[in-house]
């Protein structure tokens, strides 16, 4: 399997070579998505996908527009959170949010392009294939994304998340947001990985469980740098979480809580994957490289 570094490099070098031709009087369509894209970020998703490929012994050619696709949805995910109508944030990665550059509405429409542009992708891709266990597969792992992206899924999270600013949440309401809002997105990375590969039930049942502690961890985390973190090196304005008085861990529990939540979440992620020894050290690995990071 190849290293952190190099899954990156691989995502960041064919993203914009995914997006689909538009026409030159929509030109500014593709510049706002492209500005967006190329903003940078962690691309935990994408990584995770073709990483989860490679263990399953899948060719990486096959999983890159999947991994791509899914960068086309977490990254419309942004451009839409940060509107006006929801966080109102005006930075993002240390650069203008897309809406400050462009306009709420050129915003909106680039949001929806990246998000049909994902699945135009992952058709486009399902449509070459000839073999029928590759059609599964393919098919499989395209429906992993759009679903865990979709109203049951990473939106449904979101909804929770808006509508319960101001109001005093339960456990049980933090733990739906969280699972949804982040870790069905992270999840389908891992799962669409290795439906790619043609990965058996139980395999995929493990790394089930080892995303989804992986997602709510890496939410957490978040929720935490957002009372303690350092606003230039995160590039975006902090302490909005509990100005808004929003339903996440470090607000209902406390810091101290989250801070043992998250190093709990991580030790599990990592204790799913156990039986796999040294052939899963690379997600052990990024377990503990996003539990470290600060930004």
């Amino acid at each position: 399997m190849r290293s952190y570094d190099e899954y990156k490099e691989l995502v960041n070098n064919n993203l914009l070579k995914y997006i689909p031709s538009i026409d030159d009087e929509a030109k500014t369509l593709r510049e706002s998505m492209e500005y967006s894209l190329k903003v940078g970020g962690k691309r935990v998703r994408p990584i995770l996908l073709l990483a989860a490929c490679e263990f399953a012994g899948g060719d990486i050619n096959e999983a890159l527009p999947y991994a791509c696709a899914l960068e086309f949805i977490h990254t419309y995910s942004l451009i839409h959170d940060d509107l006006p109508c929801m966080d109102n944030d005006d930075l993002r990665r240390g650069q203008p949010t897309n809406h400050k550059v462009y306009g709420d509405d050129i915003a909106t429409l680039a949001g929806d392009g990246l998000l049909n542009s994902a699945a135009e992708l992952m058709y486009s891709e399902l449509v070459k294939c000839k073999d029928a266990d590759k059609i599964k597969n393919h098919a499989a792992a395209g429906y992993e994304i759009m679903s865990r992206s979709g109203v049951r899924g990473m939106i449904g999270g979101q909804v929770a998340d808006v509508i319960n600013e101001n109001k005093k949440g339960t456990k049980e309401l933090v733990h739906f947001i969280e699972e949804h809002k982040t870790g069905d997105l992270i999840t389908a990375g891992v799962l669409a990985g290795l439906d790619i590969a043609g990965a058996n039930v139980d395999v995929k049942n493990d790394f089930e469980q080892y995303a989804m502690n992986l997602g709510i961890a890496f939410q957490v985390l978040d929720d935490i740098l957002d009372f303690e973190g350092d606003s230039k090196l995160i590039g975006k304005t902090l302490g909005k979480d509990i100005d808004q008085d929003k339903c996440n861990f470090v607000c209902i529990h406390g810091l101290d809580a989250a801070r043992t939540e998250l190093h709990r979440l991580t030790n599990e992620a990592v204790d799913c994957l156990e039986k796999y020894g040294n052939s899963a050290a690379f997600f052990s690995e990024f377990a503990a490289r996003l539990e470290n990071r600060n930004k």
